[in-house]
């Protein structure tokens, strides 16, 4: 087997040689030639189209990143408009998603308030059931009181609380979300779930008794603390001694939800569903400016991508987090749609530390300023 990087490298260039010959022909359609596209050049001997100048360096710097940060890095980038074109280091797997399924649930949300099936002003009740750990404030709310969607959404979006989040999800319902995802990207993407469910799922796992816990109890086995001392709390709550949970500390707990393949995607299918909400194809115009001022506004940013992108860079994103997973999807320059947004898909996994992956999208951020793909 090639180094890592080597593969890596070999990979993105290769992508970046298919790239070349499709990017002038189909600036709305997949940026990568197929076979038979690239044997009719050949046979008719026409020049093929400019390459886009970009991916070779790019995909250098990825590469780069990857081998600097200990786990993995994966990225998908999409440009429209000048420099059009494509570069998929991605891999065919799927990488887990953690927050950035939010960006899908307020999608399909707003989908329901185009049709007239739902109202922005429409309220619905916080339930006692509706409680999961995570960022933002719902958990300080009382049961009973009621939020309006469109302040679930800024919620959810903005300050990624999980509990908005899946308030959302019971309004629009979980096997309605995933038919729409299908609906809008085909295939790539795994079951999406409630933030609930994911910890019912990993922690399920270990002992059946789990599936009687309320979410309660689950936020305070959260609070118990972040390794041994979590499953210790688990083994407690459901009466067990700690030795009947099999598993050695918390990472294989998730390590093994994550291959499940629940709240996943190939980042060519999260990237098809960026461009169809940057081409206006999802949603009304009123509703994707909404939805991309929320991504602008997002407090969970600062120390990704954004830190290495160009000072004022317009750029809509999210971004997701959990054990030795994070991510940060995006488009620069959304306003510009299929004329000149850029697309970006990036996840890692199996570091260490959090600032490790950090850095990298910090420097994935650069990369794209210093390739012209952000301004």
């Amino acid at each position: 087997m090639c180094p890592k990087p080597t593969c890596f490298l070999f990979a993105a260039l290769s992508l970046t040689l298919l790239v070349a010959c499709n990017a002038e022909q189909d600036r709305m359609g997949p940026a990568t030639a197929t076979a038979a596209a690239a044997t009719s050049n050949a046979a008719t001997k026409a020049p093929p189209p400019a390459d886009p100048g970009w991916t070779a360096a790019v995909a250098a710097d990825i590469a780069a990143l990857d081998e600097a940060m200990p786990g993995e890095l994966g990225v998908y980038l999409r440009r429209y408009g000048d420099q059009a074109g494509e570069l998929d280091a991605g891999g065919d797997r799927a990488w887990y998603l953690s927050s950035t399924i939010k960006v899908p649930v307020a999608i399909a949300v707003l989908e329901k308030v185009d049709a007239g099936d739902l109202a922005l002003a429409q309220e619905v009740e916080l339930k006692a059931t509706d409680f999961v750990d995570g960022a933002g404030d719902m958990l300080q709310q009382q049961a009973g009181k009621r939020f309006a969607i469109a302040t679930l959404l800024e919620k959810s979006l903005r300050d990624s609380d999980s509990t908005a989040t899946d308030m959302l999800i019971r309004v629009v319902g979980q096997a309605e979300l995933n038919r729409r995802i299908k609906a809008w990207v085909g295939e790539g993407f795994g079951e999406i779930t409630t933030i609930l469910q994911v910890r019912y799922d990993a922690y399920g796992a270990l002992h059946p008794d789990v599936a009687r816990l309320t979410n309660a109890e689950l936020l305070a086995i959260r609070s118990a603390g972040a390794g041994e001392e979590r499953l210790q709390a688990l083994a407690k709550a459901i009466s067990v001694p700690r030795g009947a949970l099999p598993a050695k500390d918390l990472s294989e707990v998730f390590e093994d939800y994550y291959g499940t393949g629940k709240n996943s995607a190939r980042l060519d299918a999260f990237g098809r569903l960026l461009g169809r909400l940057a081409s206006g194809e999802l949603l009304s115009p009123v509703s994707t400016s909404l939805l991309l001022d929320h991504m602008r506004a997002i407090t969970t940013g600062s120390r990704r991508l954004s830190a290495g992108l160009p000072p004022g860079t317009d750029f809509a994103q999210k971004t997701g987090t959990q054990i030795a997973r994070a991510c940060n999807v995006g488009i620069l320059e959304p306003n510009r749609g299929t004329e000149g947004a850029t697309l970006v898909v990036a996840c890692a996994e199996g570091f260490e530390q959090l600032p490790q992956a950090e850095r990298a999208f910090e420097g994935l951020g650069r990369a794209i300023g210093d390739a012209g793909l952000a301004r």
